[in-house]
């Protein structure tokens, strides 16, 4: 299983996501220092019923906190959109 799909399974099964998509951008940030380390770049959308009451900052924490392990080694850089299940048009 490739890095964007492991990311993609962690944060479904630790945000019991409706729906998860993970960009790996990686390529875009070639020559970038943290692509040195080996340390992807990824976009992600999480909706996920556990972001109901928070702020962005609060949801963008627990997607940080599912995806700790990674963070700093598989992981350089994350753009993270976070929606509730009724936010969401898909």
């Amino acid at each position: 299983m490739e890095r964007r799909e492991r990311i993609a399974a962690k944060l479904r099964e630790r945000l019991e996501a409706a729906h998860v998509e993970v960009v790996d951008e990686s390529h875009l940030h070639a020559g970038h220092a943290g692509a040195k380390s080996g340390g992807g770049h990824f976009r992600t959308l999480v909706v996920s019923e556990r972001f109901a009451g928070l702020g962005p900052v609060q949801a963008q924490r627990l997607v940080y906190e599912a995806l700790d392990d990674e963070m700093g080694g598989e992981i350089h850089a994350l753009s993270i959109r976070t929606l509730t299940p009724d936010r969401w048009p898909g």
